[in-house]
Parts: C-alpha cells; sequence; structure tokens
C-alpha cells in the first residue's frame, strides 16, 4: 500500500526564514529556534508550495500538517491559497475544538482535508463525515478504540467517499504500525499511511514489524498481527532519555503554542 511518510515537510520558523525586522523585536532570551508564528509560517508555506510544484510539477503528490497551530481565519487563507497546488490532503488546519470552521472552508476551497489525529469519540469526527467536510479520516486507532471501533469507522467512512489515512508517526510502536497495515488492507476506502522507517535495533526487538519497500509497507504471514515482542532484546536498549521537542513551541512573546 502507498505511504506518507511521517512528518510533513515545512511548519516553523527557521532563522533562515526569519526577517531582520521580526528578529529586532522578539523578547530578550527567546531563541529563533524556539519561534513558531502563524503570519510568517502562511507565508512560507505558500511559498514553499510554489516551489516545490514549479520544480517537481504535478505529477508528484504533496501533503502538508498544519496540526492546529494557526487560528482559523490563517488555515482558511492557507487552504485558499494552496488550492491551485492540488495538495493529496491538508492535514489539521483547524483543532477539535472548532471545527465548525469547516463548513466554511468546504464552501470557500476545494483543497482536500485529512482530520481527526486528536479525536477520541464519534461525536467529534461523524458530522465532518455524514456533511462531506473532510476527505480523509487520521484517528489514532488507540485513542477511539482499538481496531474493532476503527474497522467500524472505516467502514461508516465509506459511505460517504471519505478515504483513511491512521495517524501512524514514529512514536507509534511496531505493534500499532502493524494495527494500521492490517486495518488498510482490509478497508475498501483506504487512501494513504503515515509510516515510519524502523531502526536495526527497533527490528531486532519487534521481530516481524512491517517492511517498507519503494514506497509501499507490506504484511507477512506471521500469526496476529505478525509483530513479536523479544524481551531480551529489549533489556539491552533502556529508555534514557526524557523525550524530543518540536523547538519551535512558542509565539516571539513568549507565549506557549500547540505542540
Amino acid at each position: 500500500m502507498q505511504l506518507a511518510t511521517s512528518g510533513y515537510a515545512g511548519y516553523g520558523v527557521s532563522g533562515a526564514q526569519t526577517s531582520e525586522a521580526i528578529q529586532a523585536v522578539r523578547p530578550l532570551g527567546v531563541l529563533l529556534s524556539q519561534v513558531f508564528e502563524p503570519t510568517p509560517y502562511v507565508n512560507n508555506t505558500i511559498r514553499m508550495f510554489e516551489h516545490l510544484r514549479a520544480k517537481l510539477g504535478f505529477d508528484v503528490e504533496l501533503l502538508h500538517d498544519v496540526h492546529e497551530r494557526v487560528p482559523p481565519a490563517h488555515a482558511l487563507q492557507l487552504a485558499r491559497a494552496l488550492e491551485p497546488h492540488r495538495l493529496f490532503f491538508l492535514e489539521d488546519p483547524f483543532a477539535p475544538e472548532d471545527v465548525e470552521w469547516f463548513k466554511i472552508m468546504r464552501q470557500q476551497t476545494a483543497t482536500p482535508i485529512a482530520m481527526g489525529e486528536l479525536f477520541v469519540n464519534r461525536n467529534e469526527w461523524l458530522p465532518l463525515v455524514a456533511n462531506r467536510l473532510i476527505d480523509f479520516v487520521r484517528h489514532h486507532i488507540s485513542a477511539v478504540g482499538g481496531l474493532n471501533m476503527a474497522r467500524k469507522i472505516a467502514s461508516c467512512c465509506e459511505f460517504f467517499n471519505v478515504r483513511t489515512a491512521w495517524h501512524g508517526p514514529g512514536n507509534v510502536s511496531p505493534v500499532g504500525h502493524a494495527v494500521n497495515l492490517h486495518l488498510d488492507l482490509a478497508s475498501y476506502n483506504f487512501g494513504i499511511q503515515e509510516q515510519n522507517v524502523f531502526s536495526a535495533a527497533t527490528r531486532e526487538v519487534f521481530p516481524g514489524a512491517p517492511e517498507i519497500k519503494s514506497g509501499y509497507m507490506y504484511s507477512n504471514d506471521k500469526p496476529g498481527h505478525g509483530v513479536d515482542i523479544d524481551e531480551k532484546a529489549a533489556a539491552r536498549f533502556p529508555h534514557k532519555t526524557p523525550g524530543g521537542s518540536r523547538g519551535n513551541d512558542r509565539r516571539l512573546d513568549g507565549t506557549i503554542v500547540r505542540p
């Protein structure tokens, strides 16, 4: 099945992208590597897709994750500006508490929309699907009730021509990715799968982890989900770090923004 890499390109404001004017007015102690500002982000993302389409043409599918980080009006501006670049989808333009904005977005742009990795119950996603306000569901399987519930979600979405794009970032274990894979293989309305390339150490601890070759993920013929756990191998790789950081998690004035 076709895959999308985990982590879509281009959000945040790097030092190279930040103007001298912005650098001049940032508060003391704020590092540019920590900064996320909605307006430069939107402007840079539009320029990024202009460049990519000029270089790659339209035969390459492109995706982008907004990650609910901008005000709804900014997300609407971005979706409209990116429409000429024909994205495969724009992901999470609005936060779950702002889903009413999808009605406005659908009226103003044909940019395909993916949504759902933060959803936890049917009241959040069912109206979006039934009213044809999104094109892909992005649920995190363990957050919405597991494999059986995800199968029901996929079947429901099939009636409304909404495709699946289950959440599959790097912090999902090989077992979780195997669950996504089996759901994909069993769903008529499969769309695309976010994936992670596992290290040699991870494959040693989780024998049978899904394999990725030339942009496709492959299952195996082993029992269950096809993934085992080698506890002896796991003991050689103790957890030592407190976790990662996105870095650009504050605005110029120091305000914390969504991760």
